[in-house]
């Protein structure tokens, strides 16, 4: 259902439908403020303990807990009415969040607060997904979803531009009482500007968490465009790596603390120009023909690190590399398509829990290969080629398969 008039109309156009620019609106301002909370927590761990381990193992607690909830909690956003869930979920984060604020709190309970905090997300995330396909159709749910993810990747550009510099002017207390704030005005904003509707689960009998998780399971399992689909977008476990070596590899090719900034900074920006490209100038059938190239595109260009090119070149293989992985967005929004309105809520959270296990997967693997090769820039070369191996069947089971979503 897009328009003709090219896609600034259309992009205007998803922005007209007043439930999805509540839901936009809650997520522009909630993303800052995350990438805010994050580097605020790193500081405040870091100040209180002058340890540089502590704050990497608070770095991790802001993603660990999603691998338990998304299968345990995204379920809920199809038990209920998912106005309701998103709304509960960031009222319990605006009041945990200012718990982290409170001046003195015990480390000890601060990881815990943060872990419920952070479990809060997998309701919330679920139900987002689940609730835009309901709002928005045909190609104008592609790019509400491009919408999305192009604004959460620039919040992470401006989270890795400016957070250090905020946090420092205002610090790390204020830090976390602004993300609390956020997560009350994405409330309000839902609230407001979201119409209720009863859960998409109209089971009386309701099954166990573990019936419902082995029913998710099955959904996806049965469905070899589901599992193709899981496939490619689990790749995201190799493309990772780079990521978590651009500390090691910016002094390897001889810069500091700025290059690696760069370098965290270039795939962020690449998803941007993908995510944006693909949904102004190619075609819904396009786009879905080219999720399997653009997969294995998106790990390819890592193999160029064998040659520990000097930071120019990095920044334009990680940008290429970017905009391939805008393909997630297709990928995603086919899948939730696929699922049944009643299922997806569950499906998500267990798809995205997993999306998140195999990014930790990959985080691990590319410390455990660097101590063993010694060279970050050899280490993400060979990581990469096994993504290569492994993307190129998935997508030419993409290729064979891709017909029957359109059909």
């Amino acid at each position: 259902m897009g328009t003709t008039d090219g896609s600034t109309a259309r992009f205007r156009e998803i922005l007209a439908v007043r439930e999805f620019r509540a839901i936009w609106l809650a997520e522009l301002q909630s993303v800052l403020g995350d990438q805010l909370a994050r580097v605020a927590l790193s500081v405040l761990v870091f100040q209180r303990t002058d340890s540089a381990a502590w704050p990497a193992l608070t770095y991790a607690l802001t993603y660990l807990p999603d691998l338990v909830g998304g299968p345990l909690l995204g379920g809920l956003a199809d038990r209920f009415p998912r106005r309701a869930v998103m709304v509960t979920a960031d009222l319990l984060r605006a009041l945990l969040v200012a718990v982290l604020a409170i001046p003195g709190l015990p480390l000890p309970a601060l990881a815990v607060v943060l872990v419920v905090v952070q479990l809060a997300n997998a309701p919330f995330s679920s139900a987002q997904a689940a609730m835009v396909p309901v709002l928005l159709d045909g190609s104008r749910y592609v790019l509400g979803q491009s919408l999305l993810k192009m604004t959460n990747q620039l919040g992470q550009l401006a989270g890795f531009a400016l957070g250090g510099a905020v946090i420092a002017l205002i610090g790390p207390g204020p830090g976390l009482a602004a993300d609390a704030v956020t997560f009350g005005v994405s409330a309000l904003v839902l609230a407001l500007g979201v119409s209720s509707r009863p859960a998409a689960d109209v089971r009386v009998d309701r099954v166990s968490t573990v019936r419902r998780l082995a029913a998710g399971a099955g959904t996806i399992w049965r469905d070899p465009r589901l599992r193709v689909l899981v496939g490619l977008a689990w790749l995201a476990g190799f493309v990772i790596v780079p990521e978590g070596l651009a500390v090691p590899y910016a002094a390897e090719i001889g810069g500091g603390a700025a290059t690696a900034g760069l370098l965290l900074a270039a795939h962020p920006a690449g998803i941007v120009l993908g995510v944006f490209a693909l949904g102004r100038w190619v075609p819904d059938a396009v786009r879905l023909r080219l999720v399997g190239p653009l997969a294995a595109g998106a790990v390819v260009p890592l193999l160029g690190y064998a040659f520990a090119p000097g930071l120019g070149v990095t920044v334009v293989l990680l940008l290429v590399s970017g905009a391939c992985a805008a393909y997630q967005v297709t990928a995603s929004t086919t899948f939730m398509r696929l699922v049944p309105d009643a299922e997806r809520g569950q499906a998500f959270g267990l798809a995205g829990s997993g999306l998140i296990a195999v990014q930790g997967i990959g985080l691990i693997a590319g410390g455990v290969v660097v101590a063993r090769l010694g060279s970050p820039s050899v280490t993400i070369a060979v990581i990469a080629a096994a993504g290569v191996v492994t993307a190129v069947p998935i997508a030419l089971a993409w290729r064979r398969t891709y017909r029957s979503v359109t059909s």
